[in-house]
């Protein structure tokens, strides 16, 4: 039996109807490597089936606690089902692009099971027609709530489910088999609570005494200039109550031409590169609405603080900072190069406070109180007066640059998948993997009518720089 932290806790307390808070990804595979060509479900079943014991995840659910007086646990789920957690269904034809993102909308808008593990994978046939890809292709849907991990434990669960050739030999079974636990009792997980609560003030005064020389260095930096806060977030339609339906689209990119973007601003990076091109497409969709606000739109992108100790650790270690994406700037260098200066003043204040500081707290805000805020912020419908602080979220998932297979597939590319709610309708998962880039655009069906048109504001935006980049080369 393992005890959530209170940041994975937070997931759960913010589930709502209209807003489930699983993140996961749209994986696609080419099976011309297999017998015939094609992929039979019972064979991904027998693969993953064998790789159940790489990621706990898995095969563990929660235990609450009663009233809430304390986070839930984690425990071995006894009547563990696989079948139950990996389905299959088929596009009707043609099998396009545009049927396969409404398929995987409506099966994204849909919550997990709470009382089962907090995971479920959907395999969808019949992609025929979707440009770039072969005929027969498939492709797996994932979803895992956020309690259970976040981008770069997201990995893990990858890496699980895959081989770097066609057929692996199957990995080594667990030293001990493994086997289902007892759900425990409310006497147990109140006594547990009871004595968490008497140990909290202690482990607070340490924190504390952490976070007094950070709130120093965050003032000096304050002073010296070296950052500044972000205090004008202009009010957008990604702002406001979502329902439940959602939209997904994206479009890929390669990797090589990224950097090549982000070599026209000295000490530029990949991720300084994402963050134009998102600028730029927001900037883009909005002026289309005849919405563009005069003030720059600001992301929050989250950042892992793993030590090396936790990087086989499930679960949720992130921090966050806020980036300006200049949707104010029409000339796309000039938006690149603000990027970039904004992105190291955030950077400059996040290693002022420390990442991992800014964690550190959430562990003690009582369960209770977090669970009631959440219920409170979504009935009121709070987020119509609120302001979240952001506009959206980046969150950016390295990957290998190495072929991977899954029960002898080839993995093509891979687009990300991640949650919204009231105040923040609007999240660009980017994940790379061999060489190329994705970009997907994840919201509410209301406030993004037009998920395509957004992604071709994606790919107009990644146009303009890449050909500015080209030019400079030539030059």
């Amino acid at each position: 039996m393992e005890q959530l932290t209170g940041q994975d806790a937070s997931f759960l307390y913010g589930e709502t109807a209209r807003s489930p808070m699983h993140i996961g990804g749209l994986a696609i595979y080419d099976p011309a490597g297999l017998e015939g060509g094609t992929q039979r479900f019972k064979n991904i079943l027998t693969f993953i089936e064998e790789r159940l014991h790489l990621a706990k995840t898995f095969r563990r659910k929660l235990v609450e606690v009663p009233f809430n007086l304390d986070h839930p646990y984690w425990i071995e789920d006894k009547e563990f089902d696989i079948e139950f957690h990996i389905r299959h269904i088929r596009l009707p034809e043609p099998g396009d692009w545009r049927q396969l993102c409404i398929q995987v909308s409506r099966l994204h808008s849909r919550s997990l099971d709470l009382t089962k593990p907090l995971w479920e994978f959907t395999v969808i046939e019949g992609l025929d027609e979707v440009p770039g890809l072969p005929k027969g292709s498939y492709a797996i849907l994932t979803k895992i709530h956020h309690a259970c991990i976040d981008g770069v434990s997201g990995v893990d669960i990858t890496e699980a489910i895959h081989g770097l050739e066609p057929f692996p030999e199957p990995p080594p079974p667990p030293e001990k088999a493994w086997k289902g636990e007892a759900i425990p009792s409310p006497v147990e997980l109140v006594t547990r609570a009871n004595l968490n609560n008497m140990t909290q003030p202690f482990r607070f005064a340490e924190v504390m005494a952490r976070a007094v020389p950070a709130m120093a260095r965050f003032q000096k930096g304050l002073a010296q200039k070296k950052f500044s806060v972000n205090t004008k977030i202009p009010k957008t339609r990604f702002g406001g109550v979502i329902t439940g339906h959602r939209v997904i689209d994206g479009r890929n990119f390669e990797l090589v031409d990224v950097k090549k973007i982000k070599s026209m601003v000295e000490g530029g990076t990949v991720n300084d590169a994402i963050l134009a091109i998102v600028g730029g497409a927001l900037r883009k969709y909005l002026e289309s609405k005849k919405e563009l606000p005069s003030d720059t739109l600001v992301a929050m992108a989250p950042i892992s603080v793993r030590g090396e100790e936790g990087k086989k650790a499930l679960g949720n270690q992130v921090a966050a900072m806020t980036v300006k994406l200049g949707t104010d700037i029409e000339d796309p260098l000039e938006r690149l190069q603000a990027v970039h200066d904004g992105a190291s003043s955030s950077k400059e204040m996040t290693n002022a406070v420390g990442a991992k500081l800014m964690t550190d707290f959430s562990q003690f805000i009582p369960s209770t109180t977090a669970a009631l805020a959440t219920r409170l912020y979504s009935e009121y419908r709070l987020a119509e007066n609120v302001n979240m602080g952001f506009n959206c979220v980046v969150t950016n998932v390295p990957g290998p640059q190495v072929p991977l297979y899954c029960a002898g597939a080839r993995l093509v590319t891979q687009f990300g998948l991640g949650p919204i709610f009231d105040g923040m309708g609007l999240i660009f998962p980017v994940f790379s993997y061999c060489g190329q880039i994705t970009i997907t655009v994840n919201s509410c069906r209301e406030m993004v009518p037009d998920p395509a048109f957004f992604a071709g504001c994606l790919k107009e935006s990644f146009d303009e720089l890449l050909a500015m980049a080209n030019d400079a080369e030539t030059s």
